[in-house]
């Protein structure tokens, strides 16, 4: 339904509404024009933005799936006040569908039935904010800032998880998502790709948008490593992980076979990005991800290709692949980055988080401390399980597993329906990404990578796996509910 028809269709409530906000609306506008015209053409694209959203709802999903990659790297307060960019974005297209379901509201009111999957991302966000910031009130202990805001990070990856599941309707809807979700993990990996083998100028061009852009973090990642857009190599792993379970999963369950060609050059782009990364969790990411393909689809033949496209793209990755195997040839026979990992755990995380029993409600939401001698100043909890216990104890790591065993679970049954459909697709993508960020967890909080975590949220809602009590899980070949 078009805003006019929505306007016909409902004249009181909503043209009443356009009155009493145009007046001092028409004045705000006035005041911005002369003090601040930078912002003033902000809020003229986002109100172009919301108007958008508000007539095309799936536009909010679309915008989301596709930008965040992209936005993903630039920190806050660099371009936006106290957000990040991609959490305006995601902000914006949550209030607008909001008002939208509002003024449509019959007055009825109609409780949601969740999902195991959904219960299990509930959990899981309440575990990681509401009961160890509850915990550090009564042990009198102060609350920060950082507190606050890692204590929100599963809840913002919910309500994504929401606007996305909520704006897509139809299986073209999906398979368009899926696609656009593709097509932003390609660009990713071409800026990665020469990044990591240092060709072009692209390491240091990333740096300086790195500095300039507020991640000091990211501008560590010379070459060797392809950290793209998102600013963290790991991160880009996971995505190019998850997307090339999408191009698997378009090809071989969802009937797009007539894009064979353009399907499988993504697969191997996609590959080929993860282990730019240069990092060895990364590298057994992307074999599991791709045995976890072979297994959900049926298709053992994915490994003999994923071993000849190994080789293929070998000459091009020889620079990445030498300079990590050098890390083994120091004295202690391991490389430097792990015995820092490793001493970051015991020195800062590991005495306090054994100590007095808080690894049972966690010791705080903030996943990092303050270090000097640090480039940015912290040290983070490079150990999924440790983040687990220290940011919300043993009922988060309950919560997590909770979630991993009904994500397996519904993406199994969805991926191998007879007619899968695109929801098929993005289920089949979910269970590989899914099965390599458990294993992954063991080295780093994979769950929450900023980019690469609000992807596989996203996936999850276009893979209808909250439908599974509501009948809704197989679709058909061309896409249906």
């Amino acid at each position: 339904m078009s805003t006019v028809e929505y306007l016909r269709y409902r004249p009181y409530p909503a043209r009443r509404l356009l009155t009493v906000a145009g007046v001092p609306g028409a004045v705000l506008l006035g005041v911005l024009v002369a003090w601040q015209p930078l912002l003033l053409l902000g809020a003229c694209v986002a109100g172009l933005c919301a108007a958008v959203i508000w007539v095309r709802p799936a536009v909010a999903a679309y915008g989301l799936i596709g930008l965040t990659p992209i936005l993903g790297g630039i920190e806050r307060d660099a371009i936006i006040p106290v957000l990040r960019p991609s959490e305006a974005i995601l902000l914006l297209a949550g209030a607008t569908l909001a008002a939208r379901g509002f003024l449509r509201w019959d007055g009825t009111l109609r409780w949601p039935r969740l999902s195991r999957v959904e219960l299990g991302v509930v959990l899981m966000a309440i575990a990681s904010s509401v009961l160890p910031l509850t915990w550090m009130a009564v042990q009198s202990r102060p609350i920060d800032t950082d507190d606050v805001l890692h204590a929100l990070v599963l809840w913002k990856f919910l309500g994504l998880y929401v606007i996305v599941r909520v704006a897509v309707k139809t299986g073209e809807q999906v398979r368009r998502a899926l696609w656009v979700s593709m097509g932003t993990a390609a660009l990713v990996a071409l800026i990665a790709i020469p990044q990591a083998v240092g060709l072009f100028g692209v390491p240091e061009k990333m740096d300086r948008i790195s500095l300039a852009l507020g991640n000091s973090e990211a501008a560590q990642h010379r070459t060797g490593q392809g950290a793209s857009t998102l600013g963290l190599p790991g991160a880009v792993a996971d995505l190019m992980v998850l997307n090339l379970g999408v191009a698997w999963g378009l090809l071989v369950r969802a009937g797009d076979g007539r894009y064979r060609m353009i399907l499988a050059a993504l697969g191997l782009l996609f590959a080929v990005g993860a282990a730019s990364s240069g990092e060895f969790s990364s590298t057994l990411g992307l074999l599991i991800g791709i045995a976890g393909l072979a297994v959900v689809t049926s298709r053992p033949k994915l490994i003999g290709a994923a071993v000849l496209g190994g080789l293929a793209a070998y000459p091009l990755l020889r620079p990445v692949i030498e300079r990590r195997l050098s890390g083994f040839q120091s004295a202690s026979g391991i490389p430097e980055s792990w015995v820092g990992r490793l001493n970051n755990l015991r020195t800062h995380f590991w005495p306090e988080l054994f100590s007095n029993w808080n690894f049972v409600l966690g010791v705080r939401p903030s996943a990092r401390v303050p270090v000097r001698g640090e480039i940015t100043g912290y040290a983070w909890i490079e150990s999924g399980h440790t983040w687990l216990l220290w940011g919300g104890g043993i009922p988060l790591l309950a919560a997590f597993l909770y979630f991993s065993a009904a994500v397996f679970g519904a993406a199994w049954r969805s991926a191998r329906a007879t007619l899968a459909g695109p929801r098929g697709a993005a289920a089949t993508a979910v269970f590989a990404a899914m099965l390599s960020l458990t294993v992954l967890m063991a080295f780093d909080p994979h769950l929450t990578y900023r980019g690469s975590a609000d992807a596989f949220f996203g996936m999850l809602a276009l893979a209808g796996l909250g439908f599974a009590r509501t009948g809704h899980t197989t679709t058909t070949a061309r896409g249906g509910a």
